[in-house]
């Protein structure tokens, strides 16, 4: 069990740092988005626990992914767990760089917005609907 610890620290340091940074990044966005429509903000707990909710599936998915990597590997690494978290801390970067683009309004941020949007779109064949 030492080698399981040993190679999933670095992967849960990871997620609770992408977490971290999307929550904070959310509650920010919510309040500058409240203060251009001209609302008062108002910190909506159901948010903080889905965001507990998605974090500790996160981190089970991330052991399960170990487990199956030792049950099915045969003595080589296929590092499930390493790609899980990478397609976990992708989808929370992507939220970043929308939360940044909002808050700051900057055109790099815009611009890594629908750079990534116009990539995912060719990548998966159809169109992505802006909320905001």
């Amino acid at each position: 069990m030492g080698v399981m610890s040993d190679n999933l620290l670095p992967l849960f340091i990871a997620v609770v740092v992408f977490e971290v940074m999307d929550f904070v990044t959310g509650v920010i966005k919510s309040g500058v988005v409240s203060k251009r429509n001209g609302g008062k903000f108002a910190f909506e707990s159901i948010k903080a626990w889905r965001t507990i909710y998605k974090f500790v599936f996160i981190l089970i998915g991330i052991v399960l992914a170990e487990l199956l990597d030792a049950t099915i590997a045969d003595g080589t690494r296929l590092r499930l767990a390493n790609y899980f978290t990478a397609f976990c801390c992708g989808v929370e970067f992507w939220s970043f760089l929308e939360n940044a683009a909002i808050i700051s309004d900057h055109p790099i941020f815009r611009f890594l917005k629908r750079f990534m949007k116009e990539k995912m779109e060719d990548a998966i064949g159809t169109k992505i609907d802006d909320k905001e």
